[in-house]
This record gives structure tokens, sequence and C-alpha cells, in this order.
């Protein structure tokens, strides 16, 4: 079959941030191991920053706020005609726009959840009620606030129409919880991420990384993604040899200058790699950090990070958040979540017995392979297209 899936924000800041590494190109690579084709269309604040994915057509529209988006949309509905339709995101740009074509030609609508969107603007606890004067301004203001197409309000309203897809995919256990369908987690290209491809300690040097003891961060810092308790463990342990390394830093904010600022002596920035450089990026770390936070952005997420770490064979010290536990089983050492202390023991207990975090890594690598692979998310969409 074809399948058009649609990415609400294919710009640097959204999909297109890591390339291939992220969700949508994800589900991307299991469906063409299926044998199915598929066209990827989304908006891009720029266009010309657009990627493209190996052997799938990317079709980008600029995106803009209302009443503008009107036109952007109508030109992506126009684009769609796959035999199913798979939205990524609960979100009026993606699962809306899916939603008017299912209504219109009655093509099955698929809708993939990897994040809870509300999480960001209060949960369920968001109430817009805005006064008279106040709803004007945010429709009638060049930059008022319900001009975005994917305004909370909107969001909110559209969370209560999920049973109108087809079928629902999601990637952790609380999404499922919430929202229902079928657990999908993400898979790793294992022959792409492969540790047998790579000397770790070349890796380094080409890093610069070869005096150092290497905690690595492979993503975007957010508050709630715990650094700072990792930062205040490498500050309690006053281990000149440890450093805290951050791949790519933050395309939403300044919170990594934050972390530089206060904790600017156990870190190291490395900077944005493709997705095909990551592996070699990755080996060069002694252990994977995960230091996630006990909050409900970090609840719905799948931390990519843990299974780049599990399919390159290294150790991984992650907090006890979300599916984390049971993604990595017992091969990998969790602690608490925001318990610096906790951490700088666990830190000193790795590489104290070091012989024993490597193992533990051969053995995660060997379930990312049977579990969180390409091929096992393939496997787990398989029966949902069988049509």
């Amino acid at each position: 079959m074809k399948i058009s899936l649609i990415v609400s924000d294919l710009s640097s800041r959204g999909a297109g941030r890591w390339g291939g590494a992220v969700r949508p190109f994800l589900l991307t690579q299991a469906l063409q191991q299926l044998g199915h084709t598929v066209d990827v269309l989304g908006f891009d604040e720029t266009i010309s920053s657009t990627f493209s994915i190996p052997h799938a057509k990317t079709h980008a529209i600029l995106s803009r706020t209302y009443p503008g988006f009107l036109s952007s949309a109508y030109q992506l509905l126009r684009q769609l005609d796959g035999d199913v339709i798979y939205a990524y995101k609960l979100k009026p740009s993606s699962f809306g726009l899916g939603l008017l074509h299912h209504l219109a030609t009655r093509k099955p609508l698929f809708l993939d959840i990897d994040d809870w969107e509300l999480s960001w603007h209060g949960g369920d606890r968001l109430d817009y009620r805005p006064s008279v004067k106040q709803l004007a301004r945010d429709i009638f203001r060049p930059n008022g606030a319900l001009r975005d197409p994917d305004h909370p309000m909107y969001l909110k309203w559209l969370e209560s129409l999920t049973n109108r897809a087809s079928h629902i995919t999601t990637h952790t256990e609380f999404l499922h919880n919430r929202f229902g369908g079928v657990y999908v987690p993400n898979g790793k290209d294992v022959s792409l991420f492969n540790p047998d491809r790579y000397d770790a300690e070349k890796s380094r040097e080409k890093l610069g990384l070869s005096n150092y003891r290497i905690l690595m961060f492979p993503g975007a810092p957010r508050p709630y993604k715990g650094l700072e308790d990792i930062l205040a463990a490498l500050e309690e342990l006053n281990d000149t040899n440890l450093r805290l390394v951050i791949v790519g830093g933050s395309p939403y904010d300044n919170y990594d200058q934050q972390l530089m600022n206060q904790w600017g002596r156990w870190m190291i920035q490395l900077p944005k790699f493709a997705h095909h450089q990551m592996p070699e990026v990755v080996s060069a770390a002694h252990v994977i950090v995960v230091p996630q936070r006990d909050l409900p952005a970090a609840k719905a997420q799948f931390p990519l990070k843990l299974t780049d770490g599990m399919a390159m064979a290294k150790p991984i010290l992650a907090t006890s958040v979300g599916d984390i536990p049971t993604i990595l089983g017992a091969t990998g050492y969790l602690v608490s979540p925001g318990q610096a202390h906790q951490m700088a023991e666990m830190i000193q207990h790795i590489f104290e017995n070091f012989d024993q975090a490597r193992h533990r890594g051969t053995l995660a690598r060997q379930r990312c392979v049977e579990q969180y692979s390409i091929s096992s998310m393939a496997m787990t969409l398989k029966p949902l297209l069988a049509m």
C-alpha cells in the first residue's frame, strides 16, 4: 500500500532536528520494511531547510498562522493520496487534517501519539476562559494566541476525537493507558547503531575527549530531563576525570547555556551531528545517562537516547521514571529521580566495577535487537495494516 504520513512540524526545531532518528522516520522505516510506500508530508517554517528521507518522498509546505494556515492546510490535503493516512501527533496540524480527509474519503486514518501535548500547557488543568477583550485580541491581533493552529485549546478539543481514528499507536504505557490503541515502542536501526563498527578510544580521540571518563547525554537539554541532578552528582564526586558531554544542545531556548554558566566545570558541549554520525559519537561514551525527572512530560516520552546507548552496548545510568525500567530490564543502572546523591554513588559504583558495567551494556544491546529494533517495530505494525 501507499501510506501518507502527516507530520505537523518538519522544521529543524521539530521532526527535522535529528533527521532519521525521531519517531516519524522510525515509523517510515518500519512501514517500508513491510513493503509499503511512504510519503511524508508536513509543515516547515522555512522549506529550504527540509531534509530528505531515504526511499521516501518528503513534501514540505510553508507553515503559517491563521488565516494563512487555511491555504497551507489545503495544499497538504490535496497531496494526501495514500491508501492509508497516518497522522503523527495529536495536533490539529496533523491529526486534525487527517480527520478532515478521513471524513471526506473514508480512507483509514491511523494516529500515532508520541507525546501528551497538553502536558506542556497544564495537562487536564488547562482552562482557557478569556474575557471578551482578550478573546478578541487572541483572534484578531497579528500575534494573537488563537492564530496558532496548535493552540492548547484546539489540542484539548482534539483529544475528545481520538475515537474517530481507525487505529491508535503509542510508544509508552503512560500514553497507552490514556489513549488506548496499540503499544509500538520506538525501534532502533541496530545495523547502523552497531558497536562492532567503531573503536571507542578512537572516537574519543577524534572528539577531543580522550582525557576524560565520559557520561554522555545525546539529546536536547530540558529541565525535566534531570541534567542538573547529574551535574550536582559530579560536583559531589569532585573527580576531575569525569565530564558530562551534551550532544547537540537545545533548539528551544538557552537552557544549555544556563547549565554551562552554573556547571561549566563539569560539562563539554558538542555540536549537533547528522543521524548517520551519531553511532560514532555515542561510541565515545563510557556511560549514557538518562536522568529523567518524575514529571508528566517525562512519563509520556520514550527517550531515544536510551536505545542509542543500548544498541551501542553502553552502560546506562537512568532514573525509574515512566517506561525506562521496562525498557532497560536488568541491563542498566537505575536510581530514584531527582536524587543527585544516589546518582553520585551509582557513578562511582559503575566505574569501580567497569567490567561488570560493560557486560550489562552487552546485554542491553541484545535486548535492543530483540525488542527495540526497527524489525520488532515493523512486526507490531504488520497486523494493523492487514487490510
